[in-house]
């Protein structure tokens, strides 16, 4: 009977003892939610440089290997350049035909142009003589017109006057051959200037086809350059998939360049965490992978929707299917400066982390 009294005791002492401490932390944790807010659905985050070529063809010669740092800049890969000085050497073969097209239509405009003077000098001297041979025909009209009336009253002789009707004859032909030289000096001075027109417009083009051809020039070099792939950033490869003689397309993604000098934590909270959390709030972060260590930080921004709106197929609450579950919000955390910075170097992407966010 007694034993069975000491059982009792002993089993009411446990059952005491569990509950005390079941109420001193669960008084503990009340409490400290009243200040704090924590989740464990957090990840370390970094910049991840996809490696993606621009122009495709075949790897000639990789230069790095898997998990490799590298510095901006430095060479990760060559593609094979044969082709691409192939077109480089066209593009600049219609460079160099387009430059000489460009000064053939210079040339012209400067022999129309000259052409034109010459025309237009000629219509002047022209047109000079006329006036000289209308005076002229004036005068041999007037002589004519003398000598046929003494002609008519017997005081000149027949030679006489047949003298002063070819001098009349004469003026009118001259007179006329002239009015037929400026019409054809004017004919070539209007054509000089019309070809001289044209001959503009064919430097436009020229200079057109020089300017595109200098485009094509510009893109070939661009694509040959682009065969040797660099280091966009500083930072530390991933797993470098790829070897020499493997086919590559631009636009396709090979491996990824981490920046390893910039982190930061993501948190996914519960929608009903939020009420009290604000911008500049202190952060505990405890790493999984790293008992013990425990890193500063502060909440710098909030996403502006749900992880669930960001999903490749977003749940639609219209379909009649609705079932509310609690949502959550990613809060983004910057590391603290006062972090030490070998720890900061032990963090990869994507590793679990818990966080608390001190409310006060």
């Amino acid at each position: 009977m007694e034993q069975k009294k000491k059982t009792n005791k002993k089993f009411i002492m446990i059952i005491s003892t569990l509950v005390g401490i079941g109420l001193i932390y669960g008084g503990y944790k009340y409490f400290h939610s009243l200040s704090h807010e924590e989740t464990d659905d957090a990840q370390i985050e970094a910049n991840m440089s996809a490696i993606i070529p621009h122009v495709g063809g075949y790897v000639e010669k990789v230069f790095v290997e898997d998990n490799e740092k590298v510095q901006k800049g430095d060479t990760l890969f060559i593609i094979d350049d044969r082709d691409y000085n192939v077109q480089l050497q066209k593009a600049m073969a219609s460079l160099a035909a387009a430059e000489s097209q460009l000064n053939v239509a210079k040339a012209s405009i400067g022999s129309y142009q000259a052409n034109a003077a010459a025309s237009n000098a000629q219509v002047n001297t022209a047109t000079q003589s006329i006036e000289n041979a209308k005076i002229g025909l004036w005068r041999a009209e007037n002589d004519y017109k003398r000598f046929k009336n003494l002609y008519k009253n017997h005081s000149i002789t027949e030679q006489q006057y047949e003298q002063a009707l070819a001098a009349k004859q004469q003026a009118e032909k001259n007179l006329e051959i002239l009015k037929n030289q400026e019409k054809a000096s004017a004919s070539q001075r209007n054509a000089a200037e019309s070809q001289t027109e044209i001959s503009e417009k064919q430097v436009s083009v020229a200079e057109a086809n020089l300017k595109s051809a200098q485009a094509a020039v510009d893109a070939a070099q661009l694509n040959l350059d682009y065969t040797v792939v660099t280091a966009p950033i500083d930072g530390q490869l991933s797993e470098v998939d790829i070897q020499p003689g493997q086919f590559v397309q631009p636009g396709q993604a090979l491996f990824y360049l981490v920046n390893t000098d910039k982190k930061w934590v993501v948190a996914n909270f519960k929608e009903t965490q939020l009420d009290k959390m604000e911008l500049g709030q202190k952060v505990e972060i405890d790493v999984d992978a790293y008992p013990g260590m425990e890193l500063e930080g502060t909440v710098s921004a909030f996403s502006p929707a749900t992880g669930a709106r960001f999903s490749l197929l977003p749940p639609d609450n219209a379909t009649g299917n609705f079932v509310k579950t609690v949502q959550r919000v990613p809060v983004k955390i910057d590391l603290s400066k006062s972090n030490d910075p070998e720890k900061l170097k032990k963090l990869r992407s994507g590793m679990n982390v818990e966080v608390d966010v001190h409310l006060n």
